[in-house]
């Protein structure tokens, strides 16, 4: 089951006002993720860069907005271009500029432009994941150019390959994602890990200490984000019916398995549990739960999280090991959670939740293993790769690093002439006038 399902199904042209007030409402939880995102992101850099840090997920949300109404949504969601040679990889533009829909337009039992707002708001929070492993250095202008172009080439054809009609990882293949495994989790992860490779590391990476800044935010940002994720899964069954239920229940178990097995190897490890790592636990159980949550049982959530938690908890620190700066942990949470969930598919899969396809543990054999497996494969090796190469084209037009005095300084009063706390000199959001800001620079104490 994946929501390209109920997107074929779209002959059935009524409404369900019950169906159509979930997605309303799970499109709402979702949107509030990117926020809580920011909030997640802002709390875990250091004091001279969290403006810039809630600026780059905000920006996000106008900028795939814009991108997605114009061509994304049809890219995705249009008629495939069977016909053209790129059967299977991408849609039409017959819907360019939401065209053709209107409110009588119905996709399943839901309105279409409804549908088409749920969809986005997947587009956003994936674009703004990114952000995290280039946190402290991007060039805020660079940015602005990165995200509209990433959206067009990466998260756009993977989307459509995924839950598009005639999408050839849905139909051609046959490999399972509920809600976003592969074109949420493991493309961000894969972006992150090539745009931080393309900036380099931070000053100081590796030598200086560079920890949260405001833990109670983290975890304000956390909650924000496990509670959006209700509808980011729920959501995904584009109903109110049994399957949201489930992938309710599976999302909440994760969740609270992933954050235990973060804290069980944190205790083992490091002999103290920590806020940072019960928020980080939490997300990365809520990362391997998001493609399997409408495929495996319980007893699969609990076991997905579980191991999500306790392997992501040691992926965070292979950057240190393989000299990549991965600043907030996009690769170690997101890509390998990701991967996590969408692999176990394979295995914990079960009749009950698919209406069909089951995994190794239920008598499927090897066979939606090996699908799984080529899906991730191939999705992180475009993801990484046409990342790597936008990201190398805006770095020789545009630059893509802010200059060394910005990240030493912060990006908060370079960049964007504010500071987030009084201590900050001139207080929160105040203007910063060209005559005083090198005043300020030098009285400024570092973070």
């Amino acid at each position: 089951m994946t929501l390209a399902a109920p997107h074929a199904a779209s002959a059935a042209a009524s409404i369900d006002t019950g169906d159509t007030a979930w997605l309303l409402a799970a499109t709402a939880l979702v949107l509030l993720m990117t926020p809580g995102l920011a909030l997640f992101y802002g709390g875990m850099v250091r004091t001279k860069s969290v403006l810039n840090m809630l600026m780059m997920s905000f920006v996000s949300i106008a900028l795939v907005t814009v991108v997605w109404l114009a061509v994304g949504y049809s890219l995705v969601f249009g008629d495939d271009n069977a016909g053209s040679g790129l059967g299977g990889l991408i849609g039409d533009l017959e819907h360019a500029g939401m065209a053709g829909l209107g409110p009588d337009s119905v996709q399943g039992t839901v309105p279409t432009l409804l549908f088409a707002t749920f969809q986005l708001t997947f587009a956003i929070i994936t674009a703004a994941l990114i952000s995290g492993a280039v946190a402290d250095r991007a060039k805020f202008g660079a940015w602005l150019v990165f995200v509209p172009l990433w959206a067009l080439l990466v998260y756009v054809p993977v989307a459509h390959w995924v839950w598009g009609p005639g999408g050839w990882i849905l139909e051609d293949l046959g490999a399972l994602d509920f809600a976003g495994g592969l074109p949420v989790e493991i493309v961000s992860g894969a972006s992150g890990l090539a745009l931080c490779l393309v900036l380099g590391p931070r000053l100081g990476f590796k030598k200086d200490a560079m920890r949260p800044h405001n833990l109670p935010m983290v975890m304000l940002g956390a909650g924000l984000l496990w509670f959006g994720w209700f509808g980011f899964n729920a959501g995904s069954a584009l109903g109110a019916n049994g399957l949201a239920a489930a992938a309710f229940l599976n999302t909440l178990a994760a969740g609270c398995t992933g954050l235990l097995g973060w804290l069980f190897v944190e205790q083992r490890r490091d002999g103290h549990p920590t806020t940072l790592g019960s928020a980080s636990g939490a997300v990365a159980g809520l990362v391997a739960i998001t493609p399997s949550c409408g495929s495996v049982s319980l007893l699969g959530a609990l076991v997905v999280g579980l191991a999500a938690g306790v392997v992501c908890s040691y992926a965070v620190g292979w950057k240190f090991r393989f000299d990549y700066d991965d600043s907030l942990d996009v690769v170690g949470v997101h890509l390998v959670g990701g991967v996590i969930g969408t692999l176990l598919i394979g295995v914990f899969a079960t009749q009950t939740m698919t209406g069909g396809p089951e995994g190794l543990l239920y008598g499927g054999g090897f066979g939606q293993l090996g699908r799984q497996l080529v899906a991730i494969v191939t999705v992180g090796a475009y993801a990484f790769t046409v990342t790597y190469a936008v990201a190398r084209l805006i770095d020789r037009v545009v630059g893509l690093r802010a200059d060394e005095e910005h990240e030493q300084e912060g990006l908060d009063l370079t960049v964007h002439a504010e500071t987030a706390y009084d201590h900050g000199v001139l207080g929160h959001g105040a203007p910063v006038s060209s005559s005083v800001l090198p005043t300020v620079q030098k009285a400024r104490p570092q973070a």
